[in-house]
């Protein structure tokens, strides 16, 4: 099961590398509110978060 209150976006899905800018960035566009939680809060859960496991979809696949 995964744990909505992961804040690690290096093992987000949505946690992608942007060619154009030439750095990682999130596809999630969050609002104002968001945002603000997520630059100040030390304990931000983000709603969006998805754990991006590999081997999860080869091991549902099979």
């Amino acid at each position: 099961m995964e744990s909505k209150s992961q804040t690690n976006c290096d093992t987000c899905v949505n946690y992608v590398y942007d060619e154009d800018y030439d750095c990682y960035t999130c596809l999630v566009n969050l609002d104002e509110d968001e945002m603000y939680r997520f630059m100040n809060g030390t304990n931000y859960s983000c709603p969006y978060y998805r754990l991006d496991d590999e081997y999860g979809v080869v091991k549902h696949q099979m």
